[in-house]
């Protein structure tokens, strides 16, 4: 998450999100500044620390952004929680 910041380009584009909106940032599951996992965890898994996060910080819906790998994951959180969904930018 950390080197979002150092890209100029994507820290202007995250600032001008922050700018207008509730900006939630986290690192997915043993990268990052989370903690280690022991084993590579499934998608279904990734839906789940996408729900405890969004929970933690009391976001009841979100606008999912997802790029790369992040791209499946939003797209399987929409199609499986379109309550907590309220748009998908892929």
């Amino acid at each position: 998450m950390e080197l979002f910041w150092e890209e100029p380009s994507y820290a202007r584009f995250l600032k001008r999100l922050a700018s207008f909106s509730r900006l939630i940032l986290f690192d997915k599951r043993g990268t990052g500044s989370s903690d280690r996992a022991a084993e590579i965890p499934i998608i279904e898994q990734q839906i789940d620390d996408l729900t405890s996060v969004m929970d933690s910080v009391g976001s009841e819906r979100a606008a999912l952004l997802g790029a790369s790998e992040g791209g499946s994951l939003c797209t399987l959180f929409a199609a499986t929680l379109p309550e907590r969904t309220s748009a998908l930018i892929l």
